[in-house]
């Protein structure tokens, strides 16, 4: 049951965020948002010249795209396909970072830290709104990023 979203260069250019709207309000309707966790992903038509050597995430007007996303939809990356690196070109968007060919991306580690715990504070709250009160997703976001969380913190959050 992957969901894959398609946007076109119009769309990110108009900062139009219409097409994910479409669907996660659909399953925020049913009631059925948890169901989707890991499954959503994107499919990117934005022509370039064949000698533009950036990568998707140095676009700027793509990142501002996926920003205005964020905005909208804080908890959002709980529904990307972590498997399929959906999750890191996600956080790539948003979190400061180089890109090199050999090593692949290498985040800012301040800006990288700041995010994940932002994101982890949203989640929490966002997650309890769903009455899902395992941490285990929070901890495996959090491990994926090169953060380990203790207990404590979530014991903190309440």
């Amino acid at each position: 049951m992957s969901v894959k979203i398609h946007l076109n260069s119009e769309q990110i250019h108009a900062l139009d965020i219409s097409p994910v709207e479409e669907k996660i309000e659909d399953y925020l309707e049913k009631g059925r948002i948890a169901d989707y966790e890991q499954k959503v992903s994107f499919e990117l038509n934005y022509p370039r010249d064949p000698s533009d050597p950036r990568e998707l995430s140095e676009i700027p007007e793509i990142r501002l795209w996926f920003v205005r996303l964020d905005a909208r939809y804080p908890w959002f990356l709980y529904l990307l396909d972590g498997k399929t690196g959906e999750l890191y070109r996600y956080i790539a968007m948003l979190v400061p970072h180089q890109f090199n060919r050999a090593e692949g991306i290498q985040y800012n580690p301040e800006a990288l830290e700041i995010f994940a715990m932002k994101k982890i504070f949203v989640l929490h709250n966002w997650l309890k709104q769903q009455n899902i009160t395992s941490t285990l997703k929070l901890k495996a976001i959090a491990q994926s990023l090169g953060f380990d969380l203790d207990d404590t913190l979530f014991n903190l959050l309440g």
